[in-house]
């Protein structure tokens, strides 16, 4: 287990350091148990941290809480890593890009460090402002990794992807501009979300 935290903790750093680098090297072998693993740990983490800020923050410790923590975080986790995979296979299939699902889930799941720091930083957030930094930060990393997995890992034409994601620039600056977007903060911090109504 050390051995794999280990691979997981140098993928982390290939990945900010040199994300063409790291994924270009994503290869399909038939073995997708570790993307997986590393989806559902990864929601592990991130519930129980947040749990944990929960609790530092004076909340009660509830079964619900507690369950929410180390199961529904972690199952979300692993579906967002399928339903990601299907969205990246059309994505790939409009640019030109590999058809293999199990490429797309590889690299997906090298990216899903990100999703225990953006819970946290949501978490963290205490006003509108600071949700409006938090979630645009993390919305327009997410969109650049997105942007690297499509183009180095899924091997789609550049100019092609470039399109889709300016695309999805244009779909999450509508949310952002419009009323949706209390909606959109709701999902990631319900009390920051709300001080959002009064200004």
């Amino acid at each position: 287990m050390i051995k794999k935290l280990k691979k997981w903790y140098k993928s982390i750093k290939d990945v900010v350091i040199s994300p063409k680098r790291f994924f270009t090297k994503i290869v399909a072998d038939g073995n997708m148990d570790d993307s997986m693993l590393k989806a559902f740990m990864y929601g592990l983490i991130g519930g129980i941290l947040v749990f944990a800020l929960h609790l530092i923050g004076g909340a009660d410790v509830t079964l619900s809480a507690i369950f929410n923590a180390i199961i529904i975080v972690p199952v979300v986790a692993v579906t967002m890593l399928f339903v990601g995979g299907g969205l990246m296979m059309m994505v790939s299939e409009i640019t030109g890009g590999e058809r293999d699902w199990e490429i797309a889930i590889k690299g997906l799941a090298s990216i899903f460090f990100i999703y225990p720091v953006i819970l946290i930083l949501n978490a963290l957030a205490f006003n509108c402002t600071s949700m409006w930094i938090v979630s645009l930060i993390g919305d327009l990393y997410i969109l650049f990794l997105f942007y690297n997995i499509a183009v180095y890992c899924m091997r789609g034409r550049r100019s092609a992807v470039f399109a889709v994601i300016c695309i999805l620039v244009i779909f999450l600056a509508t949310v952002y501009l419009t009323n949706y977007r209390f909606g959109w903060f709701i999902l990631k911090n319900a009390s920051a979300a709300m001080s959002c109504l009064t200004i």
